[in-house]
């Protein structure tokens, strides 16, 4: 029988499951605090290396000589990534556990992000950027496995925590790139490192999570084992398909969002700062709704009234791009920072979706290695369709049409089924 949700705690009709692993209760309050901060630097950093280019993206095609079609292919670099290096992430964390791969995907961000901007051609850009979002992938199928394991009564509070973070990254990156590179007196290439020094931070942050870990028996060392339950034929599950479906369109809007929306305000004739600032609104939004968002889908045996709003939101905001770009522009980055959040919604689904820990790692690797693969062609397409008509009507009629999917299939992954039971 599948899973009832009753706030963060996981009933099952007859009883009530008990955390297996690693909990909150097996760590000490100092240890459970440290693991909580860790989540929220490494959330923090899985976004500011894509955020942190939109406002800068015109400076960085000037210097390195990129064509609309190129910049389209570099927007679609993280959803690559994230397909390719995501899928690793089961077997590298059965290998040497979910906390020593964190450690590693976050070493990966931070060099990454260092390097790229010592680039001197889009070859060696590319190359630096797919680092940093090789460790980006990694550490995104992590978090969702991470909460799980160590807290399993409290998915939705979590969630909604690493979701805060990710928010305030995306959009602190976004907001404060090109008024920190000013103010530091440098170009795009000094913009773009200063994201290197979060990263750090998390790097330290992990590595004292796995050093304690190993020196106290029962603390968090112990999530390295191999997760709970039996293996789960993830591939014939509808829930897990409508998943990544729904994962994959709604990060079409978001790294479009990330990419592209600063360029549609300063084509509409609003200046690189307040471009960015709205972006950053864009992205804002996600810092209080991240945190109220999962813990309200929680509470839901059905989800999708709520996925329908946030799409709604989004076909709103792309109408209002067309039509009044800049005299609109402040209700239609609000509305699309709405729309944004059916991110933090369909990571709280992945945690609601399956019953063990082993399910959480198959059914997050799936469902975030199959959605980005799937988003791969949207933001490069938006790409050409902007230098093939010189405009943004195409690519934004092109936006509503996945916006209205993505409702659809969302309320099909919002059903209440769990994939150990065939769901």
């Amino acid at each position: 029988m599948a899973d009832r949700y009753d706030g963060d705690t996981v009933r099952t009709a007859s009883r009530e499951t008990k955390p297996r692993g690693d909990t909150m209760t097996a760590m000490s309050p100092r240890m459970a605090l440290l693991v909580a901060v860790g989540l929220v630097l490494a959330a923090f950093n899985l976004r500011p290396a894509i955020s942190g280019l939109g406002p800068l993206l015109e400076e960085v095609r000037a210097a390195l000589a990129m064509s609309p079609t190129v910049a389209g292919l570099l927007t679609s670099a993280p959803a690559l990534c994230f397909a390719v290096f995501g899928a690793l992430t089961p077997r590298l964390s059965r290998r040497w556990g979910p906390t020593a791969v964190l450690v590693a995907g976050m070493a990966a961000i931070t060099l990454g992000v260092a390097l790229r901007p010592l680039a001197g051609s889009t070859g060696v850009f590319l190359l630096t950027s797919a680092l940093a979002l090789a460790g980006i992938a990694v550490s995104n199928g992590l978090m969702p496995v991470i909460v799980k394991r160590f807290f399993p009564d409290r998915v939705g509070t979590m969630t909604g925590l690493y979701s805060t973070g990710l928010a305030l990254g995306t959009s602190g990156a976004a907001a404060l790139t090109v008024p920190l590179t000013d103010a530091l007196g440098g170009g795009w290439r000094t913009g773009l490192a200063i994201w290197a020094v979060p990263g750090a931070l998390a790097v330290a942050c992990w590595m004292t999570v796995v050093v304690r870990g190993r020196a106290a028996p029962g603390g968090p060392a112990a999530a390295a084992t191999p997760a709970d339950g039996p293996p789960v034929r993830i591939t014939r599950s509808p829930t897990a398909w409508a998943l990544a479906v729904f994962f994959g369109l709604q990060s079409t809007g978001a790294y479009v969002t990330m990419g592209w929306m600063a360029q549609i305000y300063r084509d509409a004739g609003l200046s690189a700062t307040t471009a960015g600032t709205l972006v950053a609104v864009a992205m804002g939004m996600g810092v209080p709704l991240a945190f109220v968002l999962p813990k309200l889908a929680a509470r839901f045996s059905h989800q999708g009234p709520l996925i329908t709003v946030l799409g709604l939101c989004g076909v709103a905001s792309y109408i209002g791009l067309m039509t009044a770009p800049a005299a609109g522009a402040w209700a239609w980055a609000l509305l699309l920072g709405i729309a944004n959040c059916a991110f933090p919604v369909v990571l709280t689904l992945i945690g609601l979706r399956a019953r063990t820990g082993t399910g959480v790692s198959q059914l997050s690797a799936f469902v975030q290695s199959t959605g980005y693969l799937l988003c791969i062609p949207g933001p490069l397409l938006v790409g050409v369709l902007y230098g093939s008509t010189g405009g943004w009507h195409a690519p934004l009629m092109f936006m509503t049409v996945l916006a209205l999917a993505q409702v659809a299939v969302g309320i099909v992954a919002g059903r209440d089924r769990v994939i150990e039971d065939g769901g």
